[in-house]
């Protein structure tokens, strides 16, 4: 998710642009995309996007190796531990493959709904929504500070059998979430109506091997009005309370089942350091039948 997209229905954060398609003004989910190699954004992005090169150079490979882990980690848990329903918050603009495409490549008849409230995101949903017939593919505008809202949500309830296991993914979300938000009760309460045997999949910036570089950037970003937390690997921890981490458990995305990269995909990291990267991911179960 944007940091739009998350501060949009809370006030705390940059109002979202009048337009989804403001050229003129630099949008994080554009700058995200940029990073990732897509064509979705524009000359004001690129310009944004390059202020965050000059202070952390390795954000390309990070946005790349975060994206690399989402595949890997789902491919998982399509391929291995049998999940057939994904709940994706933090959709962001769709890049391929989608969360989706890779589930249903497995797993044809998979469902998958995605959670996003940004404007920009919203104006590419129709790409989202594509799926293969024997799946089904929904998409819910909410906000992930307001849990409920997407848990009641009608477009989820129609599409998740939330009293069988759901794969709930949270990628490259929670450091725009702040700690007065208590991120950790808004996943404890993502995670309160899954079944047992659901998983959780996350990944979060960190500032622990470059903290002059991730501290700076996170510096850009609070001087546009952006909240959010970069977070320790013992913090990071504290989102899996009460779930059993799939070995390697808290790792750096590169290192997290390198083997289970598809080499059609165009999405293997190559050789990154941890310090480029600067993630803390993991993949957990919910306990119980």
């Amino acid at each position: 998710m944007t940091a739009q997209g998350v501060a949009a229905q809370t006030g705390s954060g940059p109002e979202p642009p009048s337009s989804p398609l403001n050229q003129g003004k630099p949008h994080s989910a554009r700058m995200y995309d940029y990073f990732l190699g897509g064509k979705d954004n524009y000359v004001a992005d690129r310009q944004a996007a390059a202020k965050v090169l000059t202070m952390w150079p390795g954000v390309m490979i990070a946005a790349r190796t975060n994206r690399a882990f989402m595949h890997r980690a789902i491919r998982y848990l399509a391929a291995e531990r049998g999940i057939r329903q994904f709940l994706d918050i933090g959709t962001g603009i769709p890049t391929s493959p989608n969360l989706h495409e890779v589930a249903q490549s497995i797993a044809p008849e998979a469902r998958i709904v995605y959670a996003d409230n940004d404007p920009i995101v919203l104006a590419h949903a129709q790409t989202l929504l594509s799926s293969v017939p024997q799946g089904r593919t929904a998409y819910v505008d909410a906000n992930v500070a307001e849990p409920d809202t997407i848990l009641n949500a009608p477009e989820l309830t129609e599409v998740l059998d939330l009293s069988q296991p759901v794969a709930l993914s949270l990628c490259a979300l929670l450091h725009f979430v702040p700690d007065e938000w208590d991120p950790y009760a808004i996943v404890q309460r993502l995670l309160e109506p899954l079944a047992p045997g659901s998983y959780l999949v996350l990944s979060h910036i960190t500032p622990d091997f470059d903290p002059e570089a991730t501290q700076r950037t996170v510096q850009i970003y609070h001087s546009g009005g952006i909240q959010g937390k970069i977070r320790t690997k013992a913090e990071v921890e504290r989102f899996f309370t009460g779930l059993e981490l799939v070995e390697p458990g808290i790792e750096v995305p590169h290192r997290w089942h390198p083997e289970l990269a598809a080499p059609d995909t165009g999405t293997d990291t190559g050789d990154v350091t941890d310090e480029e990267v600067s993630f803390w991911v993991g993949v957990a179960r919910k306990p119980g039948s």
